[in-house]
């Protein structure tokens, strides 16, 4: 009975879902096969309120549809660089590398907006100062990375406004960050991750940038200093189970400092940092940015 409907009431019906939805509603009936399909559904999945996009970022011809329009933005593969804080820098060797302070891409899932705070665009402690942090471009990242050469005084903080994020979504804050061989003081003590809200809520977390037993494999060498009692500690999670890092797909790590819920009328910075000030030396962390992505709860 309802494949019977006109295609524009299945479209109108089906643009009040999510991507995800329409997606799955292809298999059900040819008469959902063309409606999902149309320019009608998708144009209702892109926001309206899309950051301006830095020029050159959408080169080339224009997509067919606005189904393929929408996964041209949800490409999380090629996130588009934002006109805000655009630095222009020639690579004549690496056309493709972006000089920016934040990139975006859309949830494929629920169409929500999406973004990565570009290690430039992150207030790092000492990032200016040579001989604490290096600065450079890698062949698996578009963008300009920070190298960690030492430091005790281990700080970085973000911060994004509540209006360019997608309302009534919750969304998790996460480092994207790479650990090579010979790194060191990543894994204890452990760092804390906070979160400050628009509505003056602070959500706080223990965090590890990386676990001892990843330390250990990487580094392969024995850590003399590493008493047994230290060892047991932190297999039982120093007490606290502090969040551990996870690989993407992509070869680099992400850690998860945290959710927020960005409510309807929120008008506001989000802010946010990852904080370790022993006096251990930290060494070796590479910072590619944090990303704000959508999370689904429960």
């Amino acid at each position: 009975m309802i494949a019977r409907l006109p295609e524009d009431l299945l479209s109108a019906a089906l643009a009040l879902t999510t991507p995800r939805d329409a997606c799955r509603a292809v298999a059900v009936s040819r008469a959902f096969r063309d409606a999902a399909g149309s320019d009608a559904v998708w144009a209702r999945f892109v926001p309206r309120d899309l950051p301006p996009i830095a020029a050159g970022e959408l080169a080339g011809p224009a997509p067919p549809s606005k189904k393929e329009w929408f996964l041209r933005l949800s490409d999380r593969r090629c996130p588009l660089l934002l006109a805000d804080g655009l630095r222009i820098q020639p690579v004549p060797k690496n056309p493709l590398l972006a000089y920016g302070l934040k990139s975006m891409w859309l949830d494929r899932g629920s169409g929500a907006k999406c973004y990565m705070l570009l290690a430039r665009g992150l207030h790092i402690s000492w990032g200016d100062t040579p001989c604490y942090w290096r600065w450079t471009n890698l062949p698996d990242s578009r963008f300009e990375v920070a190298v960690l050469l030492s430091v005790c005084w281990f700080e970085i903080r973000g911060k994004i406004h509540s209006k360019m994020l997608s309302r009534d979504t919750a969304y998790a804050v996460y480092i994207v960050f790479k650990i090579p061989v010979g790194s060191y003081g990543l894994d204890y003590p452990p760092h804390k991750a906070s979160i400050d809200t628009v509505a003056g809520k602070k959500i706080i977390r223990k965090v590890c940038l990386q676990s001892y037993e990843a330390r250990h494999v990487n580094r392969q060498v024995t850590v003399p200093f590493l008493t047994p009692e230290y060892n047991k500690s932190y297999r039982l999670g120093h007490g606290r189970n502090p969040v551990l890092p996870q690989e993407r797909t992509d070869g680099w790590m992400e850690l998860e400092m945290g959710v927020f819920y960005n409510k309807e009328g929120d008008d506001g910075e989000v802010r946010f940092s990852l904080l370790q000030t022993s006096r251990t030396s930290k060494e070796g962390l590479i910072v590619q940015g944090i990303e704000i992505r959508p999370k689904k709860l429960g």
